[in-house]
């Protein structure tokens, strides 16, 4: 429980976590996370299907969830004198939620069709989750959030429920309320809605196991109904709490945030190959990875995007980076992090991500001091011992071969 009073406006953000993602499926039966994001919402003992959007709405709240590899979580934001309402729908489904056969082939369809839309049918929609099934042989990152159409279609309610039951209980979850409350008040309202739910006595599943050293570079190729082929680059990096992951976030900055950073402007601009380049330092609580993303120009292959990629990053890694372009991103990041915290559901969820994934929410205070403490040499350092070839996954994604009636026209 973590409890955060500003009382600048009336209003509370309810934040709850639920330490399960999609890393704590078993292959053969993925996307159980993400299906109960949705089937969260689906009724429970005292709340009909759909009707948690009603009451917060009504209330003059808004509501979401999301998951991700790691986590699921679930919020409302609501005005101050609805706290109670807030707890109480929370705590009903947490105590009663109703997995049942209609709500699971209900819910199984809707993720059906969102998983089409999303990712099967959208141009490049595919590029990440088939870089990661490449990239990782042990971890259980290989696959994505949203699961395996097979794994969806074929989950059987026994499974659904034994996955429900394992996760979805006071002893895995972590509940943040900020905003305009009085503690003494929100200390008797938590214990009166989620004082009597009992705990699972279902051990929990959390895998750690870690990918060996990679030495070999892995290559393969993806062809997809897309306009202009693309590179997708990972990476193995360290876990998010790792003393190095620090400065790989900060190179990713400082690589391709923003038009004027060092890649965009050499890739886009000044060597016309590429239509868009990001990186990403994956912050995940298992081992992750360093990704580049990009799509070509018109005219321009994969092979082009690779070999100037490695001619790049071979100079960060013998010549580092500027002193201008550190702080650039030291920066650009702190604008960020002020900006997310100044949202009190973006800060209630800050603090449940420190709270669940390093360990303890006060990291929240300390943690732009870690990034301005970052300097030259721990990013030329980083990029030299993680950004290498032989450390590397590369997925060319490419268009389908136009057919030869296409080619004569």
């Amino acid at each position: 429980m973590i409890l955060h009073q500003d009382r600048t406006l009336p209003i509370v953000a309810i934040n709850l976590w639920y330490h399960v993602g999609s890393k704590n499926e078993h292959e053969g039966e993925t996307g159980f996370a993400h299906l109960f994001e949705h089937m969260m919402f689906q009724g429970s003992e005292n709340i009909p299907a759909n009707m948690h959007f009603h009451h917060v709405q009504s209330a003059g709240g808004t509501l979401n969830a999301s998951t991700t590899y790691d986590r699921t979580n679930y919020y409302e934001t609501l005005p101050a004198h609805q706290l109670e309402l807030g707890l109480w729908l929370e705590s009903d489904r947490m105590n009663s939620l109703a997995v049942t056969e209609q709500t699971l082939e209900t819910q199984r369809n809707v993720v059906t069709e969102e998983r089409r839309s999303r990712y099967d049918n959208q141009p490049y929609g595919t590029m990440l989750m088939e870089l990661f099934s490449r990239a990782y042989k042990m971890q259980p990152y290989r696959w994505p959030t949203i699961g395996s159409l097979a794994d969806i279609q074929s989950a059987t309610l026994e499974r659904v429920q034994a996955f429900h039951r394992m996760y979805y209980r006071p002893q895995n979850a972590s509940l943040c309320i900020a905003g305009d409350f009085d503690s003494d008040e929100a200390r008797r309202l938590i214990e009166k809605y989620f004082g009597s739910i009992t705990n699972s006595d279902v051990e929990i599943y959390r895998p750690f196991v870690h990918e060996p050293p990679q030495t070999t570079q892995v290559r393969d190729y993806v062809y997809d109904s897309i306009p202009l082929p693309g590179l997708m680059v990972g990476m193995h990096i360290p876990d998010m709490n790792a003393p190095d992951f620090i400065a790989l976030d900060m190179l990713s900055y400082i690589l391709t945030s923003g038009e004027s950073s060092r890649f965009y402007h050499r890739f886009v601009y000044d060597a016309r190959i590429a239509q868009s380049i990001l990186s990403y330092a994956y912050d995940l609580e298992l081992p992750g990875l360093f990704l580049f993303r990009l799509i070509a120009q018109q005219g321009k292959t994969p092979e082009m995007l690779e070999t100037m990629l490695w001619q790049e990053l071979d100079d960060i890694r013998r010549n580092g980076v500027t002193a201008q372009e550190l702080q650039k991103a030291k920066n650009r990041i702190e604008t960020m992090f002020v900006r997310a915290v100044t949202s009190l559901q973006s800060r209630a969820d800050l603090l449940n991500s420190f709270r669940v994934l390093a360990g303890d929410a006060a990291q929240v205070n300390t943690h732009l001091e870690k990034l301005k403490a970052v300097t030259l040499s721990d990013v030329q350092r980083v990029a030299a011992k993680y950004l290498i070839e032989n450390n590397a996954t590369c997925l060319y994604y490419l268009p389908y071969p136009k057919k030869s009636s296409e080619q004569n026209v």
